[in-house]
């Protein structure tokens, strides 16, 4: 595998590693929806404490799916779709290479049941 490919394929696990949890899915929810927001915000809005939120929104920043920038002394969290792209990028790779091994599953299948037909005499 390349260098580069091994890259993608880090940042796609790295991806769907913090996509795995439900509440970082909730931060991203949150966040699309509100363009950024502070950890104290997202925080009153989720069953879990700020500091959660923060841990969480580490996890998210790390598999680059949220910037932090500090504004004063609050920090604003907002999504980055870069790395949602590339991995949506690599589900329709992967999709197509199931859809492209299925259709030739099926013309073997076709092809097998028409060679067991019977044939008629003239």
């Amino acid at each position: 595998m390349t260098e580069d490919r091994t890259g993608a394929a880090e940042a796609v696990s790295h991806v769907l590693g913090a996509l795995a949890d439900p509440t970082r899915r909730q931060l991203l929810d949150l966040l699309a929806a509100r363009g950024e927001a502070t950890a104290t915000t997202l925080a009153e809005r989720l069953p879990v404490s700020r500091q959660a939120v923060v841990k969480h929104l580490a996890v998210l920043d790390a598999a680059g799916l949220v910037s932090g920038s500090r504004v004063g002394r609050e920090v604003r969290y907002a999504v980055r779709p870069a790395a949602l792209d590339a991995t949506a990028r690599w589900m329709a790779s992967l999709a197509a290479d199931w859809d492209r091994r299925l259709a030739h599953i099926k013309r073997v299948a076709e092809a097998a049941e028409r060679d067991a037909r019977p044939t008629r005499p003239e």
